[in-house]
């Protein structure tokens, strides 16, 4: 039998009206939307089903929404038997990643992500900090252009996403003269992201010391199953290792590349994309294309998925 990872996606997957249609068709997704309405004391619901592109752009509010639209899905996947061997989430999705291992109470999550949105948001006055997407140039590169675009101001990468893929983060001015010294070296593309802050740079250093006292104050029981952390790339699977790398993760990067590769190094050829839109899955097709790769997110991707999850054992299981 192949081994199955759940990936869980971050910031920019969300769109309005992610999760309706599951939490309308499954009352383990709908129950998941109740949990979150209670916890937080507002209608994270509402906000996934009805809300506005721009509500849901604001970071405090994203994140509680994307968490709560994965861990209903997962809740669904659950509920139908399907069980990772491994978890890893994308910035933010590590918190998804963490609640599915049985280390993060659903209820200690979102209201931390919520409170992790508000820090960041508050870290860098706006229009201070910027992020962009290089592609087409590698990992390596990207890092000297942004030594050179710095002239005393902060920019580095900040999601090592696929060998074509790198998004950098820091002050505006540097990140703007990053992206056009990138252009200049022969970028495919290079564009500055419509983001609320710096995520994932030095910039970000007093949201860590806030949410890490939040962290430290919330219980994180051991990994039923090991999770690749954004921060080194390595397999864990105790809760203090899990907090602590939470912690790390607000200011460092995400080096996702190699914790995909982390997994297929463990046997796993069987990826699923739980949460909203496809981001994660298009990385996973630029870092290696010879792993299956699903994606739920509504009823029609459910059915699909798990009917080749069903083709996919088989295959494996023949070879």
């Amino acid at each position: 039998m192949g081994k199955v990872a759940f990936l869980f996606p971050g910031q920019a997957s969300q769109y309005p009206g992610m999760g309706k249609e599951l939490a309308e068709k499954f009352p383990a997704a709908r129950a998941v939307f109740t949990e979150a309405d209670q916890a937080l004391g507002l209608s994270i619901s509402q906000l996934c089903f009805e809300g506005s592109e721009d509500a849901l752009k604001l970071t405090e509010n994203t994140q509680p929404a994307m968490l709560t639209v994965s861990v209903a899905i997962y809740r669904i996947l659950e509920e139908k038997g399907i069980a990772p061997h491994y978890v890893a989430g994308h910035s933010l999705g590590e918190y998804s990643a963490l609640v599915a291992a049985g280390s993060l109470a659903f209820a200690d999550a979102v209201k931390l992500v919520r409170l992790r949105g508000g820090y960041m948001q508050q870290a860098v006055p706006a229009g201070e900090g910027a992020m962009a997407a290089i592609m087409g140039l590698a990992p390596a590169q990207v890092a000297q252009i942004c030594k050179k675009a710095a002239n005393g101001q902060v920019v580095g990468p900040a999601n090592l996403n696929s060998p074509d893929q790198t998004v950098i983060s820091g002050h505006a001015g540097a990140v703007k003269r990053a992206v056009e010294l990138a252009s200049a070296s022969g970028a495919k593309r290079a564009v500055v992201l419509a983001v609320s802050a710096p995520f994932h740079c030095e910039l970000m250093m007093p949201a860590q010391e806030k949410l890490a006292s939040d962290l430290r104050r919330t219980a994180f029981a051991p990994l039923r199953v090991p999770l690749v952390t954004n921060v080194d790339a390595e397999l864990i699977s105790s809760g203090e290792e899990a907090r602590e790398a939470l912690v790390r993760q607000v200011s460092l990067p995400v080096r996702w590349e190699e914790s995909m590769h982390a997994l297929i190094e463990e046997g796993v050829s069987i990826f699923v994309e739980v949460g909203p839109a496809r981001v994660l899955s298009g990385l996973l097709r630029q870092i290696e294309r010879s792993v299956h790769c699903f994606n739920v997110e509504d009823e029609k991707s459910l059915l699909s998925t798990l009917d080749k999850l069903a083709q996919a054992q088989a295959e494996v299981a023949e070879t």
